[in-house]
């Protein structure tokens, strides 16, 4: 495991202290490992002072747990005390793989299961903590974030919710699919976090015979909406960028929404490129698949997938039969969301493990202070990409 030693020139906000939700205890194991290594490993004139007490523990993790009743009714318990404590709380609310009984009846925990968990975990808290950060890889409802016509904002009541409500101080998430829903809290702290430092490590360590320039590698949004994050890819790596725009038929709505009629191409040819394809998010695949397809029928070379969430809402039958059909080569996401053993088990699949850079993150913003570094990426790839021999 790399060691962290930097040394910080303040004192800890309050002890520090990890709650993991349900689902999350897996991200929030390793994360711990890493602040406990690095704080075991570095040297402070003042760790003996009473403002460091309980700097250096065997863990962070705070002991909680979450009962059902049987009617499904649940509750948090935390069995320490946590007065006074810089407390972050870890939940992933797509969590499918975890499940309670109710009324005999064994049932996934939906994403409203979840946040019901959050808000249960921050209410046996009571006050009592020093500061509350509530960690939320991809925000609960981050979908629902504008109104078309008479329909509930559930992302923006959420976070007032949290914020104006339950004092939660900080709200901390990954490639916000809108990150102006922090509008909603104006006056809070809000981070929308990248992940593509990560990425593109993941895709360099990965792809054999990769070649980062203009004429053999291009970066494709699949639609108007993720085009801020597809150019600071291109623009941090120096390559052409091609999108796609979806054309809708908005005489119909089907689950929601208006049905997709095709995808259509903006940018220059793709032929005899590598690919690469951004979004935030794969929900059922459908829609990046159909552009991968698209690329291929343009005579694209590979064709690779980065995503910050493989949710895989439809099963994964479709990405197992492009891949075999040789549309697709490789999909990155990260270990933000749970990820099913039957994902991580499939040869087209690469996890991309962000639980040292959120480590950096709670240990720097315990000890109070700017993650402005953390959250820049530019340097980290260039120097990245030329101790790879890239630049």
């Amino acid at each position: 495991m790399p060691t962290y030693t930097e040394d910080f020139t303040t004192i800890p906000y309050g002890p520090l202290g990890i709650i993991a939700t349900p689902g999350c205890e897996e991200l929030a194991e390793k994360i711990d490992r890493y602040i406990v290594e690095w704080r075991a490993s570095r040297e402070s004139e003042h760790k003996s002072t009473i403002a460091f007490a309980g700097y250096q523990r065997d863990s962070y993790l705070v002991n909680v747990k979450f009962p059902r009743f049987g009617s499904g009714e649940g509750k948090a318990l935390i069995t320490q005390s946590v007065r006074g404590y810089d407390l972050f709380i870890l939940t992933d609310v797509f969590n499918y793989g975890e499940t309670f009984k109710m009324y005999d009846m064994v049932v996934p925990m939906s994403p409203d299961d979840h946040y019901a968990n959050l808000k249960r975990a921050i209410a046996a808290v009571a006050g009592k903590a020093h500061r509350i950060s509530v960690i939320m890889p991809m925000l609960y409802e981050g979908r629902q974030h504008k109104r078309s016509s008479r329909e509930s904002l559930d992302c923006a009541i959420a976070l007032q919710e949290l914020c104006l409500t339950m004092g939660v101080d900080n709200i901390i998430t990954f490639d916000a699919h809108d990150a102006r829903v922090q509008n909603a809290i104006p006056l809070h702290s809000f981070e929308n976090v990248s992940t593509v430092y990560q990425m593109i490590k993941a895709l360099v360590n990965t792809v054999d015979n990769l070649k980062i320039d203009k004429e053999n590698l291009m970066i494709i949004s699949p639609d108007e909406g993720g085009m801020s994050r597809c150019i600071y890819y291109s623009t941090v790596l120096g390559l052409e960028l091609g999108m796609f725009y979806k054309r809708r038929d908005y005489t119909r709505v089907v689950d929601g929404r208006n049905p997709i009629v095709a995808h259509e191409y903006l940018g220059i040819s793709v032929e005899g490129k590598d690919v690469v394809i951004v979004d935030d998010m794969i929900s059922s695949g459908e829609s990046v698949l159909e552009v991968a397809r698209k690329l291929k029928s343009m005579k694209a070379r590979r064709i690779f997938i980065c995503a910050a969430f493989g949710l895989f809402c439809d099963g994964l039958n479709n990405f197992n039969r492009a891949y075999k059909e040789g549309v697709i080569d490789r999909v990155f996401t990260t270990n933000l969301v749970y990820r099913s053993p039957e994902l991580l088990a499939c040869e087209w699949f690469t996890e991309v493990d962000m639980s040292k850079y959120v480590s950096l993150l709670i240990d720097t913003l315990n000890h109070d202070l700017s993650i402005s570094k953390l959250l820049n990426a530019s340097e980290r790839i260039n120097n990245f990409l030329k101790l790879k021999g890239y630049k």
